[in-house]
């Protein structure tokens, strides 16, 4: 959960197909690599689990009513979509996240299928 950023932050946070971004979160570097389905959880009341009506139609039209044209990308087959999977770089593996971390894109990165970065494919952030 990243708080007090602009709206479509998470958007930043992965590239085409074939790239990913390297993010910073604290001193711990990840690699965001393609957006993640939205789960039944947003649509449903958190104290009763009911579905909420018209949650999921609300969400795909709003997002579409305000989406900026620089968020467009191959990764999008639909648009109900808002998180962001990652590939911890071993490099990081062990580091510990805590609340309150700046989180931030660093730039972009070539990442072969598994979303692991490609050696010396380090460009500028997007």
């Amino acid at each position: 959960m990243v708080d007090d950023c602009p709206a479509f932050f998470e958007d930043r946070l992965f590239a085409d197909h074939g790239k990913g971004v390297r993010v910073a979160v604290g001193d711990t570097e990840l690699v965001g690599v393609n957006p993640c389905q939205r789960c039944v959880v947003p649509s449903r009341d958190p104290d009763t689990g009911v579905e909420i009506e018209g949650f999921r139609e609300t969400f795909l039209r709003r997002r579409r009513e305000t989406l900026p044209e620089w968020t467009e990308s191959d990764r999008f087959d639909h648009d109900f979509r808002l998180m962001v999977n990652t590939v911890v770089e071993e490099r990081s593996w062990g580091d510990t996240l805590a609340v309150g971390d700046e989180v931030t894109a660093e730039g972009v990165v070539a990442v072969d299928e598994d979303g692991t970065p490609v050696a010396g494919s380090e460009q500028t952030a997007e």
